[in-house]
């Protein structure tokens, strides 16, 4: 197998921003449904954009929850996120070795950067598709398509990975190969469902699938 290139969800995937996503669920849905929510009534929230979580709930006020969860988040940011075992090392020695890498997120991409610039993993991603720069979301292949012609690349010869369902339909059906991690906070035999090619234990496993250990 030739994979020359790797798209990466972020959240949940390269960056731990799960605490984050869930306070920012917790603050917003106690501003506008008090004493509602609960921790556990939040993950299913998590992938999805924000406008359609938020328009399931209330069409009228979604864009001002939307704005209430942004705020709180961006505020946050630095102090609730975190790093994921062998991510930083495992992207360096990809990058070292030519491979072409790339982040597709439902996040602005302004927000993805963010979380890139935190935790020093941008330098070695050319490009970030965010929700903001196509028409369509995950699992729609749109993101995933913008990417490779962002990269120059083809689908045969590229790897998604993501911790949610959206990441792994999503590379099917661009016509990627797939790889699901099992830190993904919905749990490996959540993930284990939508069948990706791959299961990644830790994130340093692509070495050995792209054969650059």
């Amino acid at each position: 197998m030739n994979i020359r290139t790797i798209l990466f969800d972020l959240d949940g995937t390269l960056i731990d921003t799960n605490e984050l996503i869930i306070q920012s669920f917790l603050h917003t849905l106690e501003t506008y449904y008090p004493g509602k929510y609960r921790r556990e009534d939040v993950l299913p929230f998590i992938g999805p954009p924000l406008y359609d979580t938020f328009a399931a709930l209330d069409a009228a006020r979604v864009e001002e929850m939307i704005a209430t969860y942004r705020a709180f988040n961006h505020r946050q940011h630095d102090a609730l996120i975190k790093e994921y075992e062998t991510v930083y090392e495992t992207i360096a020695v990809l990058h070292q070795h030519d491979l072409q890498l790339g982040v597709v997120t439902t996040k602005m991409n302004a927000t993805a950067l963010m979380g890139l610039k935190r935790t020093k993993l941008d330098p070695f991603f050319r490009c970030v598709v965010g929700l903001d720069d196509v028409q369509n979301a995950k699992p729609h292949p749109e993101p995933i398509l913008k990417a490779l012609e962002l990269l120059g690349s083809v689908p045969e010869e590229t790897l998604m990975v993501g911790d949610n369902y959206h990441d792994i339909l999503a590379g099917k059906q661009a016509g990627t190969k797939t790889a699901g991690v099992a830190w993904a906070i919905k749990g490996r035999e959540y993930l284990e469902k939508y069948e990706p090619d791959f299961m990644l234990e830790k994130m340093s496993d692509l070495l050995a699938i792209v054969g650059v250990e």
